[in-house]
């Protein structure tokens, strides 16, 4: 009886690691099919990514979220649920009509217009964005008809009641400080297209590049950029004030007719540095800093406004740093003059750099230097400004040498002793 007991718990034991198995087994051939399935979603990996809208990465935004999120108006997908940016979803519809009735054109040609580009457009963004197709579409042509008709009346200096009456001139400087924020965007390309598509040429409107496109480079031409130095990046130089306090002289440079300087290119030699002079207001902490996150996302190697921003944060350390630069007419400040040197440290003090443009680092070692020779010359003038200071330090310090032999001779002797 215990044999057949013992059997039968045996059979069933067996039935159930055999029934265990399989289960086992078919969970995991399902887990590894869903994960395979995952593995061949992935859209493959570009070999050299293109010129992308990004989202700005978590470090940077954390040090000032409102210079990265639009405050009036949402452009792009990456904003447009926001519900404090609802109320102008109706403005821009009206500038769709608006620019409907300018063009005198079908809203089924731009419709068609934008789903030909849709998976080139989609692209554009860093991130998967989910909009459905026609939610995707009608974002585009809203958000990028909205665009152009803005640029339109203002370049015509058209306006009509409608948009006196809405936009302010306090709402219009909003709406431009949000047009350049790096995730509130739309890809240029699409925008071009659905201008040229209402406008074709020859038209009475200039070409779309002429009304979004000014003469301001950041960036100097390419035969006048420095090469990215290899060498380990400067970590500390010193200020304005102090460079100055040992003779060094600072001159603002300004652009002629024959040569337009790039606000980076800055200057050096035989005890003067030189600085093309720029504007501190209220928009330029925003422009700055989306400008300093575009390079960290896309240009990490080529990072030269970053580098800019770095170097001014050494020379301008503190309030007396920025009023002396100011009196040399270098800085047109009209913030506060703690505001604005906060302003330049809190610039660079998140960005992540291991290298900086040849050109600032050899400036950098040259400006230290110049502080450490000019440091010890100043030294030897105080020192030696008269002979009844020269005397006297020369007596000190024989005073010194004697003490410090007859301390010794006393050790020795009472060591022998």
């Amino acid at each position: 009886m215990a044999g057949e007991i013992s059997a039968s718990f045996d059979d069933h034991q067996q039935d159930a690691n055999a029934s265990f198995t399989k289960n086992h087994e078919h969970g995991g051939k399902k887990l590894s099919e869903e994960i395979t399935g995952m593995l061949e979603s992935l859209k493959p990996f570009p070999e050299s990514p293109g010129h992308c809208i990004y989202k700005v990465s978590d470090p940077i935004r954390q040090s000032y979220e409102q210079a990265y999120t639009p405050q009036v108006i949402s452009i792009g997908p990456f904003h447009r649920n926001n519900p404090k940016l609802q109320s102008m979803e109706e403005f821009k519809l009206r500038y769709l009509k608006s620019f409907r009735d300018r063009a005198k054109i079908k809203l089924e040609d731009l419709v068609s217009t934008i789903k030909g580009t849709e998976e080139s457009v989609r692209e554009c963004y860093s991130e998967t964005i989910t909009l459905g197709s026609d939610d995707f579409v009608k974002m585009i042509l809203v958000d990028a008809s909205f665009i152009i008709e803005f640029f339109l009346k203002n370049w015509s200096k058209i306006w009509s009641k409608y948009d006196r009456r809405i936009l302010t001139s306090w709402l219009s400087s909003k709406v431009q400080l949000d047009l350049i924020l790096l995730e509130n965007q739309l890809p240029f390309s699409i925008i071009e297209k659905i201008y040229d598509t209402a406008f074709p040429s020859p038209s009475i409107y200039p070409p779309f590049i002429d009304l979004s496109f000014s003469q301001n480079f950041c960036l100097p031409p390419c035969e006048r950029r420095p090469k990215r130095s290899s060498e380990v990046t400067i970590k500390e130089m010193y200020s304005a004030t102090q460079l100055a306090e040992v003779g060094l002289k600072f001159k603002k440079i300004t652009s002629n007719s024959s040569y337009i300087c790039s606000p980076l290119e800055l200057k050096y030699a035989d005890g003067v540095l030189e600085i093309p002079c720029f504007q501190l207001d209220i928009t330029t902490e925003i422009y700055a800093r989306n400008l300093v996150a575009l390079e960290e996302c896309h240009f990490p190697e080529d990072a030269y406004i970053t580098d800019y921003y770095i170097l001014l944060s050494f020379l301008i350390k503190t309030g007396e740093d920025m009023d002396l630069l100011v009196r040399e007419q270098i800085i047109a400040n009209w913030l506060d003059g703690v505001v604005a040197t906060s302003m330049i440290n809190k610039l660079s003090e998140k960005s992540f750099y291991s290298q900086m443009n040849s050109h600032y680092q050899k400036m950098a070692q040259n400006l230290n230097g110049f502080y450490a020779n000019q440091s010890k010359l100043t030294w030897r003038r105080a020192l030696f400004s008269s002979p009844l200071i020269g005397a006297s330090a020369i007596s000190a310090f024989l005073l010194l040498l004697f003490t410090f032999v007859q301390s010794l001779c006393s050790l020795l002797s009472l060591k022998y002793f």
